[in-house]
């Protein structure tokens, strides 16, 4: 389905788990996207954005927008992916498989911090922190890993998902990238997440506005902005 002229895959957890199984199998390089209604804004101004988030070989919706604007246009996502929950399930997943994971991005020591969490919480799980984006394309370039290899991303919405798109094929060991927003924090500690009952009633961004009110402008955009562009979406496609 398509929202705002973004693609969105319309999956449930287990089956987005079982396609990057696939992904990780079949010897090829894949990005994932995680889209939420910041990042459909966005693409209205930026087509070069809007090509990489459609050309992604998936593409989760993040964010209880696009569910309320999927049931609005007449098309129900079945279920909220959020990228935190995505990045979770992958390194549970990982620890099972002894897939290789690599974190890079967010803030100085956070990288490390939740490297060390997801160390703790998932036995066995090979994961490694690296600190700049230099670092981590010659990171790849000089060194062959063994196995299966997969990058999360946390550089921000959309510089986060152009890096991929321009550096995967500089990593031949990395299978599989995904850009993956704050979630980092959220793993690290840095920052508390909504309890779930917040989450489910989809007032998520009321609680990282009283967290960080910096996120003002933002939040805006996701609340007021994007609503409004899938409100005059519908009524042009019905008029014309």
């Amino acid at each position: 389905m398509k929202i705002l002229g973004v693609k969105i895959d319309n999956l449930t957890m287990n089956e987005v788990l079982w396609k990057i199984k696939g992904f990780l199998e079949d010897g090829k390089q894949h990005y994932i996207v995680t889209p939420n209604p910041e990042f459909l804004v966005k693409a209205q101004e930026d087509k070069e954005f809007k090509k990489i988030l459609n050309k992604a070989d998936l593409a989760v919706p993040d964010g209880i927008g696009l569910v309320f604007a999927s049931w609005f246009l007449g098309e129900p996502i079945k279920e909220r992916i959020t990228g935190v929950d995505l990045m979770e399930e992958i390194c549970k997943k990982a620890a099972q498989e002894k897939w290789q994971v690599f974190l890079l991005g967010a803030e100085e020591g956070v990288a490390k911090k939740a490297a060390e969490n997801l160390r703790r919480k998932y036995e066995g799980l090979q994961v490694v922190d690296i600190r700049t984006v230099l670092e981590m394309t010659s990171f790849c370039i000089r060194t062959s890993f063994q196995g299966l290899s997969l990058l999360f991303v946390a550089l921000g919405m959309p510089k986060q998902e152009k890096w991929i798109v321009h550096n995967l094929k500089k990593m031949p060991s990395v299978k599989l990238a995904i850009g993956i927003g704050g979630a980092f924090d959220f793993i690290a500690g840095r920052i508390k997440r909504a309890p779930k009952f917040i989450r489910s009633i989809g007032m998520e961004w009321l609680w990282r506005l009283i967290l960080q009110p910096w996120r003002i402008r933002r939040i805006f955009k996701a609340v007021i902005k994007f609503p409004l562009s899938v409100l005059f979406y519908k009524f042009h496609k019905n008029s014309s």
